[in-house]
C-alpha cells in the first residue's frame, strides 16, 4: 500500500477550510497525459494556487494506476523544482464502486469521490458511508454527490439532470460522514451542456444557457453552514477554442458552457471546489488541429503537443486568477 503523504500530496480538508473562509474555489483539473499534468503544475506554481489533480475512471484505465501514482509524485517534485511547493491533491473523480475507491486509496490517492447519485437515496448513503469508513482510516478525504448532472463525461452518462434537494443534505452528510458534497444546480458534463431549446440567443446569435440555480445553493448553505460544496461540469467552453477547432477541420455544434461570471459568483460562496475538464480538452484539441492544418507535414509529437501544453497553461492561469480566485492562496 502507498500512502499519499509518501508522494508529497495532501488531502483536501485544510484546503477546503481555507477556501470557504477566503471566498474562493480550488481548481480541480482532470488530466490524462504528461502534457496536461505539466501545464496544470506550471500554471498553479506561477499563480501560486493550490490544485486538485483529478483522475476519472476512464483516465485510470487509459494511463494505469501505477503510472498515475508516480506522475503525481513527479508533479509535487516538479512544483518544488519550479520554486513553489503548492498543495497538491490527487483525487478520484466519479468513483463508481467501493472497489475502485479502495484501489485508489491503496495506491496513494489523497481524496476520492464516490458517486452513488444514480442509485436510490438509501443505496447512495450506504455506499458513500462504506467508502468514508475505509478512507478515513488513512486520512483520505471523501466527496459524495446528491443530485444528478446531465451530459457525458467518460463513463458518466445522464440524459436529464436532477437538482439536489436541500432537505436531504443534512441527513446525507450526517449519515455518511463525507468531507464535501457535490451538488446539482444546473451545471452539466461535456462540451454540449445544454440543448439549443434550453438556451436563448443574444443579438449575435450566440447561445446563452439557463442560469445556475443559486437559490438551491443558498438553501443548501443554510442547511450546512460552512460545509464544503463542489460543482461538477463547470467548463465554460470558450468559443475561441470551439471556433479554432471548426476552422481547422473539426465539427462541434451547439457547444455551450457555464458563463464564467456565474462561476465567479459560485466561487465566493461555500463552493470551494470547481471541476473543469472539457475546457482543457477543447484547448488541447484546438491547438493540435491548428498545428496540423498549418503544418501538414509535421510528425514530431513535441511540435504539436508542446504548443498544446502552452495553450493549456495560459487557460489554467486565467481560470485561477479571474474565475476561481485561487491565485496567491497556495
Amino acid at each position: 500500500m502507498t500512502n499519499y503523504k509518501d508522494l508529497g500530496l495532501v488531502n483536501s480538508r485544510e484546503m477546503f477550510s481555507k477556501a470557504v473562509t477566503g471566498g474562493y474555489a480550488i481548481p480541480a483539473y482532470n488530466f490524462n497525459n504528461m502534457e496536461q499534468l505539466q501545464a496544470i503544475i506550471m500554471a498553479c506554481v506561477e499563480t501560486k494556487s493550490p490544485v486538485i489533480l483529478q483522475v476519472s475512471k476512464g483516465a485510470r484505465d487509459y494511463a494505469n494506476i501505477n503510472i498515475l501514482k508516480n506522475m503525481a509524485r513527479g508533479a509535487t517534485e516538479y512544483a518544488h523544482e519550479l520554486g513553489c511547493d503548492i498543495p497538491v491533491v490527487l483525487h478520484l473523480d466519479h468513483g463508481d464502486s467501493f472497489k475502485t475507491a479502495k484501489d485508489c486509496i491503496d495506491n496513494g490517492f489523497s481524496s476520492v469521490m464516490i458517486d452513488g447519485s444514480h442509485f436510490p437515496y438509501e443505496e447512495n448513503v450506504a455506499l458513500t458511508k462504506q467508502v468514508v469508513e475505509y478512507a478515513h482510516k488513512f486520512d483520505v478525504t471523501v466527496e459524495g454527490e446528491l443530485g444528478v448532472l446531465a451530459g457525458i463525461e467518460d463513463d458518466v452518462v445522464a440524459e436529464h439532470s436532477t437538482y439536489t434537494q436541500p432537505e436531504e443534505v443534512i441527513d446525507f452528510v450526517s449519515k455518511t460522514g463525507v468531507d464535501s458534497l457535490a451538488i446539482s444546480i444546473g451545471t452539466s458534463h461535456g462540451a454540449n451542456k445544454f440543448k439549443p431549446e434550453q438556451c436563448t440567443r443574444n443579438a449575435d446569435g450566440v447561445l446563452i444557457p439557463p442560469p445556475l440555480r443559486f437559490d438551491i445553493l443558498e438553501e443548501i448553505e443554510k442547511q450546512l453552514p460552512g460545509f464544503p460544496i463542489v460543482l461538477h461540469g463547470s467548463s465554460s467552453v470558450p468559443q475561441v477554442f470551439v471556433k479554432m477547432i471548426n476552422d481547422n477541420g473539426g465539427h462541434l455544434e451547439n457547444s455551450v458552457g457555464i458563463p464564467e461570471e456565474q462561476l465567479r459568483k459560485a466561487a465566493k460562496s461555500a463552493v470551494c471546489k470547481i471541476n473543469i475538464d472539457s475546457d482543457a480538452r477543447l484547448a488541447m484539441t484546438a491547438t493540435v488541429r491548428r498545428v496540423f492544418n498549418e503544418k501538414p507535414g509535421e510528425f514530431d509529437p513535441r511540435k504539436y503537443l508542446g504548443p498544446a501544453r502552452a495553450a493549456l497553461k495560459e487557460m489554467y492561469m486565467e481560470k485561477n486568477i479571474n474565475v476561481l480566485g485561487s491565485a496567491n492562496h497556495a
